[in-house]
């Protein structure tokens, strides 16, 4: 357990499997509320297909064990559903591909409130939107309800899938690779406009990502990923002052700094 604070989700032994492949081998974690952990590691080490688990999301011929509690109690298999998009949401990969295309974007926002109160007035969904507009900071959001996705920029259109995500005001924030296709400039914003988020609305967030650089602007916690496995979890300040694992070290060593000495190599991961 990373804290002594009773946890919101608690993650013990997760083991996630594709036929003979075992793909996520017997992790734990857990995630109080107001917290967020950082889960990094490098391209298939398992983070996103952890993050899929939790929701049920996986394809069918997944195989998946492990315990997962949510506020106390078992994630549900047939009615995660209920959960899913309220108690807990998600913020997909690709901001420029995870909108539809011909839906306009007061409708897509609508879409996960509708779900789970299809009986709100209009006149209260379209409220609704709108403050989620609002909140994540969309410009002019009483006169882009009916805009489509291609008229806003790559940062704009992770604001509002960002909007999708809170509207239920859900206790679980996933953030799968968030700010991935997005200039750096356009990534310290959407970072600190979930940290604002995280603290206003006490959010538990599980914030995915390869990048340690922005791993190390957010996270609480952070456990480090390695073909499946956590192989290090510890408070982000100490991972990053200090870390334990070799491979921690190797990651960390493989990201070029400001400090970084330009006539030597970087290191390898493998």
């Amino acid at each position: 357990m990373l804290t002594s604070v009773t946890p919101l989700l608690q993650v013990d032994n997760l083991t996630i499997a594709f036929g003979p492949r075992t793909v996520v081998d017997g992790i734990s974690f857990s995630i109080a509320s107001g917290e967020t952990l950082g889960l990094v590691g490098e391209s298939g080490s398992g983070k996103s297909a952890t993050s899929l688990a939790l929701l049920r999301l996986l394809p069918r011929n997944a195989r998946v064990s492990g315990s997962v509690l949510f506020d106390g109690q078992p994630l549900p298999e047939s009615g995660i559903a209920k959960l899913r998009g309220s108690a807990i949401s998600m913020i997909f990969q690709e901001p420029m591909t995870a909108l539809n295309p011909v839906m306009r974007i007061g409708d897509q926002i609508a879409e996960g409130l509708l779900a789970h109160h299809p009986n709100l007035p209009r006149s209260e969904v379209r409220a609704r939107v709108l403050s989620a507009m609002h909140e994540v900071a969309l410009p002019a959001p009483e006169t882009r309800l009916r805009d489509y996705p291609h008229q806003f920029s790559g940062g704009q259109r992770q604001r509002i899938l960002i909007a999708m995500a809170l509207i239920n005001r859900p206790q679980l924030l996933i953030a799968d690779e968030p700010t991935t296709a997005l200039d750096v400039t356009v990534q310290a914003q959407i970072l600190a406009l979930l940290s604002q988020l995280r603290r206003t609305h006490n959010l538990a967030m599980l914030f995915i990502s390869h990048d340690l650089a922005v791993v190390s602007q957010i996270a609480d916690q952070v456990a480090v990923l390695q073909h499946g496995r956590i192989v290090e979890q510890a408070p982000a300040a100490e991972l990053f002052h200090a870390p334990k694992h070799s491979y921690t070290q190797r990651l960390l060593k493989s990201a070029p700094t400001m400090h970084t000495n330009r006539s030597m190599p970087l290191a390898t991961l493998a």
